[in-house]
């Protein structure tokens, strides 16, 4: 009897453990924004690093999409910026590397650069690699159905379009449609929280029901 109550509590123990591990991870992703430009623009593009471990991030490197030239950087403080280039000078990848303590759980970071886009009509296709303190790496590079998924840019002469009927109007639908990522994240990382907390609470009810059959 004690056995099988040893090797009950066992798997429940391990069952917790990868139930609160699923939990803890965040449902969002490394992303580049916006999803959508126009042909030969010259765009600003902002990369959002969350942090879904419990150890911090230290660096996130962004491979440059075939088509697009990478133009500038804007500096951020607490990260240096390195940039890799081919033969001809045309950047390849650029790299945010903390000077201090990285990214903490919990946090998230945006880093903005401009790029000029391709001047046909497309897509592009953001890799991104997020380096953890305890040397995992991340590779954000699949496609949408993959559990790491790229960015991707709809390069689109509609974009320029609505640019020119109503710029303030985009803008505005921009903000709200990050708004509603962020609100439904945040619900995303509240939910499971709470399922987490009713497993513990049910859980420490069972181990404790058991711990009092074994007394008995």
């Amino acid at each position: 009897m004690k056995k099988a109550i040893l090797r009950t509590s066992r798997i429940m123990a391990l069952t917790m453990a990868a139930f609160l591990l699923f939990a803890g991870m965040a449902s969002a992703h490394v992303t580049v924004k916006p999803n959508m430009s126009a042909p030969g623009a010259w765009e600003t593009y902002t990369i959002k690093i969350p942090v879904e471990k419990d150890v911090p991030t230290v660096k996130v490197t962004l491979k440059i999409p075939e088509g697009a030239e990478f133009v500038s950087y804007q500096p951020a403080d607490g990260w240096k910026v390195t940039m890799e280039k081919d033969a001809s000078g045309k950047v390849k990848t650029v790299t945010w590397e903390a000077t201090g303590a990285g990214l903490l759980p919990g946090q998230f970071q945006q880093f903005d650069f401009m790029a000029k886009n391709p001047e046909k009509e497309g897509t592009l296709a953001w890799d991104a690699y997020q380096y953890y303190k305890d040397g995992s790496i991340v590779e954000w590079t699949g496609n949408e159905k993959s559990q790491t998924p790229h960015s991707v840019t709809e390069i689109s002469q509609s974009a320029a379009t609505a640019d020119s009927h109503d710029t303030h109007h985009d803008h505005q639908a921009a903000q709200k449609e990050n708004a509603k990522e962020e609100t439904t994240a945040n619900q995303s990382g509240t939910n499971g929280m709470q399922t987490a907390t009713l497993i513990v609470s049910i859980a420490s009810l069972i181990l404790s029901l058991i711990a009092l059959f074994k007394r008995k």
